[in-house]
Protein backbone atom coordinates (compact mmCIF):
# COMPACT_ATOMS: atom_id res chain seq x y z
CA UNK A 1 0.00 0.00 0.00
CA UNK A 2 1.17 3.54 -0.71
CA UNK A 3 2.34 5.57 2.28
CA UNK A 4 -0.08 8.44 1.66
CA UNK A 5 -3.03 6.05 1.38
CA UNK A 6 -2.00 4.25 4.57
CA UNK A 7 -1.84 7.54 6.45
CA UNK A 8 -5.15 8.86 5.13
CA UNK A 9 -6.91 5.57 5.97
CA UNK A 10 -5.48 5.40 9.47
CA UNK A 11 -5.59 9.02 10.60
CA UNK A 12 -8.18 11.78 10.55
CA UNK A 13 -6.29 13.78 7.91
CA UNK A 14 -7.23 14.13 4.25
CA UNK A 15 -4.89 12.98 1.46
CA UNK A 16 -3.90 16.61 0.75
CA UNK A 17 -2.97 17.25 4.39
CA UNK A 18 -0.97 14.02 4.40
CA UNK A 19 0.97 15.20 1.34
CA UNK A 20 1.72 18.48 3.10
CA UNK A 21 2.98 16.61 6.17
CA UNK A 22 5.26 14.41 4.04
CA UNK A 23 6.71 17.43 2.20
CA UNK A 24 7.35 19.10 5.55
CA UNK A 25 9.33 16.08 6.77
CA UNK A 26 6.84 15.23 9.51
CA UNK A 27 6.44 11.57 8.48
CA UNK A 28 8.96 8.81 9.14
CA UNK A 29 9.10 5.17 8.03
CA UNK A 30 11.29 2.94 10.20
CA UNK A 31 13.00 6.03 11.57
CA UNK A 32 13.77 7.59 8.19
CA UNK A 33 12.02 10.75 7.05
CA UNK A 34 9.69 9.90 4.18
CA UNK A 35 10.07 11.95 1.00
CA UNK A 36 7.28 10.66 -1.24
CA UNK A 37 3.66 9.70 -0.68
CA UNK A 38 3.99 7.03 -3.38
CA UNK A 39 6.45 5.08 -1.23
CA UNK A 40 5.29 1.46 -1.00
CA UNK A 41 4.75 -0.17 2.39
CA UNK A 42 4.97 -3.91 2.97
CA UNK A 43 2.83 -3.76 6.10
CA UNK A 44 5.43 -4.31 8.82
CA UNK A 45 6.98 -0.82 8.88
CA UNK A 46 6.86 1.57 11.82
CA UNK A 47 5.23 4.78 10.57
CA UNK A 48 5.05 8.00 12.57
CA UNK A 49 3.33 11.32 11.93
CA UNK A 50 4.44 14.28 14.00
CA UNK A 51 6.35 11.85 16.21
CA UNK A 52 3.28 9.70 16.97
CA UNK A 53 2.93 6.08 15.88
CA UNK A 54 0.30 5.48 13.18
CA UNK A 55 -1.22 2.02 13.49
CA UNK A 56 -3.31 0.25 10.87
CA UNK A 57 -6.99 0.14 11.70
CA UNK A 58 -8.84 -3.08 10.96
CA UNK A 59 -10.40 -3.01 7.50
CA UNK A 60 -14.00 -4.24 7.51
CA UNK A 61 -16.00 -6.20 4.95
CA UNK A 62 -19.70 -6.62 5.71
CA UNK A 63 -22.84 -8.04 4.15
CA UNK A 64 -26.23 -6.54 5.00
CA UNK A 65 -29.71 -7.83 4.28
CA UNK A 66 -31.24 -4.51 3.22
CA UNK A 67 -34.89 -3.96 4.17
CA UNK A 68 -37.49 -2.02 2.20
CA UNK A 69 -37.56 1.73 2.76
CA UNK A 70 -33.84 2.23 3.38
CA UNK A 71 -31.61 4.37 1.15
CA UNK A 72 -28.12 3.21 0.20
CA UNK A 73 -26.38 6.34 1.41
CA UNK A 74 -24.50 7.60 4.46
CA UNK A 75 -27.08 10.32 5.08
CA UNK A 76 -30.50 11.36 3.75
CA UNK A 77 -32.86 14.11 4.88
CA UNK A 78 -36.05 12.14 4.23
CA UNK A 79 -35.40 8.41 4.64
CA UNK A 80 -33.46 6.06 6.91
CA UNK A 81 -30.09 4.98 5.50
CA UNK A 82 -28.45 1.56 5.51
CA UNK A 83 -25.52 2.65 7.69
CA UNK A 84 -28.06 3.29 10.47
CA UNK A 85 -28.27 -0.51 10.68
CA UNK A 86 -24.50 -0.95 11.21
CA UNK A 87 -23.82 -0.80 14.93
CA UNK A 88 -20.03 -0.61 14.72
CA UNK A 89 -17.35 1.96 15.60
CA UNK A 90 -16.33 4.24 12.68
CA UNK A 91 -19.53 3.34 10.83
CA UNK A 92 -19.33 6.68 8.99
CA UNK A 93 -16.17 5.48 7.22
CA UNK A 94 -17.94 2.56 5.54
CA UNK A 95 -18.45 2.69 1.77
CA UNK A 96 -21.56 1.15 0.25
CA UNK A 97 -20.61 -1.33 -2.47
CA UNK A 98 -23.31 -1.73 -5.11
CA UNK A 99 -26.29 0.38 -4.14
CA UNK A 100 -29.93 -0.71 -4.19
CA UNK A 101 -33.05 1.38 -4.71
CA UNK A 102 -35.22 2.27 -1.73
CA UNK A 103 -37.83 -0.30 -2.84
CA UNK A 104 -35.29 -3.10 -3.44
CA UNK A 105 -34.20 -5.57 -0.77
CA UNK A 106 -31.34 -7.98 -0.29
CA UNK A 107 -27.57 -8.10 -0.42
CA UNK A 108 -25.60 -4.92 0.16
CA UNK A 109 -21.85 -5.01 0.78
CA UNK A 110 -20.04 -2.40 2.87
CA UNK A 111 -16.32 -1.85 3.40
CA UNK A 112 -13.65 0.72 4.16
CA UNK A 113 -11.33 -0.86 1.57
CA UNK A 114 -11.61 1.41 -1.45
CA UNK A 115 -9.67 -0.89 -3.78
CA UNK A 116 -11.96 -3.82 -2.97
CA UNK A 117 -14.98 -1.60 -3.57
CA UNK A 118 -13.57 -0.53 -6.95
CA UNK A 119 -12.87 -4.14 -7.94
CA UNK A 120 -16.60 -4.87 -7.60
CA UNK A 121 -18.12 -1.68 -8.97
CA UNK A 122 -15.77 -0.88 -11.87
CA UNK A 123 -17.60 -1.69 -15.14
CA UNK A 124 -14.48 -3.22 -16.71
CA UNK A 125 -14.47 -6.06 -14.18
CA UNK A 126 -18.06 -7.04 -15.08
CA UNK A 127 -18.83 -8.36 -11.59
CA UNK A 128 -22.11 -10.26 -11.87
CA UNK A 129 -25.17 -9.56 -9.71
CA UNK A 130 -28.07 -11.95 -9.24
CA UNK A 131 -31.62 -10.84 -8.46
CA UNK A 132 -34.92 -12.52 -7.73
CA UNK A 133 -37.62 -10.66 -9.62
CA UNK A 134 -41.42 -10.63 -9.31
CA UNK A 135 -43.39 -9.00 -12.11
CA UNK A 136 -46.89 -7.62 -12.52
CA UNK A 137 -47.60 -9.81 -15.57
CA UNK A 138 -46.50 -13.28 -16.67
CA UNK A 139 -43.00 -13.46 -18.16
CA UNK A 140 -42.90 -14.76 -21.73
CA UNK A 141 -40.31 -17.47 -22.34
CA UNK A 142 -39.04 -15.44 -25.30
CA UNK A 143 -37.64 -12.96 -22.77
CA UNK A 144 -34.93 -15.51 -21.87
CA UNK A 145 -33.46 -15.28 -25.37
CA UNK A 146 -34.00 -11.53 -25.56
CA UNK A 147 -32.03 -10.92 -22.37
CA UNK A 148 -29.31 -13.33 -23.52
CA UNK A 149 -28.86 -11.24 -26.69
CA UNK A 150 -29.02 -7.89 -24.90
CA UNK A 151 -31.81 -5.35 -24.52
CA UNK A 152 -31.80 -1.84 -25.95
CA UNK A 153 -32.82 0.44 -23.09
CA UNK A 154 -34.31 3.88 -23.61
CA UNK A 155 -31.64 6.55 -23.52
CA UNK A 156 -28.71 4.12 -23.83
CA UNK A 157 -26.33 4.03 -26.80
CA UNK A 158 -25.63 0.29 -26.61
CA UNK A 159 -27.76 -2.68 -25.57
CA UNK A 160 -27.22 -4.38 -22.24
CA UNK A 161 -24.62 -7.10 -22.01
CA UNK A 162 -25.92 -10.67 -22.24
CA UNK A 163 -27.87 -11.61 -19.11
CA UNK A 164 -29.12 -14.96 -17.82
CA UNK A 165 -32.81 -15.31 -16.98
CA UNK A 166 -34.23 -18.36 -15.18
CA UNK A 167 -38.00 -18.61 -14.91
CA UNK A 168 -39.17 -19.71 -11.45
CA UNK A 169 -42.92 -19.32 -11.98
CA UNK A 170 -45.25 -17.40 -14.29
CA UNK A 171 -44.36 -14.09 -12.65
CA UNK A 172 -41.07 -14.83 -10.89
CA UNK A 173 -37.55 -15.19 -12.24
CA UNK A 174 -33.90 -15.13 -11.30
CA UNK A 175 -31.82 -12.69 -13.34
CA UNK A 176 -28.01 -12.43 -13.47
CA UNK A 177 -26.51 -9.31 -15.04
CA UNK A 178 -22.88 -8.30 -15.55
CA UNK A 179 -23.12 -4.53 -15.37
CA UNK A 180 -24.90 -1.91 -13.32
CA UNK A 181 -26.80 0.61 -15.39
CA UNK A 182 -29.26 2.93 -13.63
CA UNK A 183 -32.39 0.95 -12.61
CA UNK A 184 -31.21 -1.71 -15.04
CA UNK A 185 -33.34 -4.68 -13.98
CA UNK A 186 -36.53 -2.63 -13.87
CA UNK A 187 -35.75 -1.05 -17.25
CA UNK A 188 -34.98 -4.43 -18.84
CA UNK A 189 -38.40 -5.78 -17.89
CA UNK A 190 -40.06 -2.51 -18.83
CA UNK A 191 -38.56 -2.94 -22.32
CA UNK A 192 -40.58 -6.16 -22.62
CA UNK A 193 -43.81 -4.44 -21.59
CA UNK A 194 -43.72 -5.79 -18.04
CA UNK A 195 -43.32 -4.15 -14.64
CA UNK A 196 -41.18 -5.23 -11.68
CA UNK A 197 -43.18 -5.24 -8.44
CA UNK A 198 -40.58 -6.87 -6.18
CA UNK A 199 -36.79 -6.96 -6.53
CA UNK A 200 -34.36 -8.75 -4.21
CA UNK A 201 -30.60 -9.06 -4.75
CA UNK A 202 -29.32 -12.52 -3.88
CA UNK A 203 -25.64 -12.36 -4.83
CA UNK A 204 -22.73 -10.18 -5.93
CA UNK A 205 -20.10 -12.25 -7.70
CA UNK A 206 -19.95 -15.48 -5.72
CA UNK A 207 -20.90 -13.76 -2.45
CA UNK A 208 -24.43 -14.94 -1.66
CA UNK A 209 -26.73 -13.35 0.89
CA UNK A 210 -26.60 -15.44 4.06
CA UNK A 211 -30.07 -16.98 4.59
CA UNK A 212 -29.48 -16.76 8.34
CA UNK A 213 -29.53 -12.96 8.16
CA UNK A 214 -32.94 -11.49 8.90
CA UNK A 215 -33.96 -8.28 7.17
CA UNK A 216 -31.85 -5.45 8.60
CA UNK A 217 -29.13 -7.72 10.00
CA UNK A 218 -25.47 -7.77 8.94
CA UNK A 219 -22.37 -9.89 9.46
CA UNK A 220 -18.67 -9.77 8.60
CA UNK A 221 -17.56 -11.56 5.44
CA UNK A 222 -15.37 -14.65 5.68
CA UNK A 223 -11.83 -14.61 4.26
CA UNK A 224 -12.98 -16.79 1.36
CA UNK A 225 -15.82 -14.38 0.56
CA UNK A 226 -13.47 -11.40 0.60
CA UNK A 227 -10.90 -13.08 -1.64
CA UNK A 228 -13.53 -14.41 -4.08
CA UNK A 229 -13.82 -10.94 -5.61
CA UNK A 230 -10.29 -11.28 -7.02
CA UNK A 231 -10.81 -14.75 -8.53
Amino acid sequence: MRLDKFLSQNSERSRSLIQQAIKAGRVTVDGTIAKKGEQKLLGNEIVTLDGKLVEALNVRYLMLNKPLGYVCANSDSEHPVVVDLINLPRWQELQIVGRLDIDTTGLVLLTDDGQWNHRITSPRHECQKTYKVKTANPIDREVIELFARGVQLHGEKAPTRPAQLELLSLQEARLTIHEGKYHQVKRMFAATGNHVVELHREAIGSITLDPALASGEFRHLSTDEIQSIYL
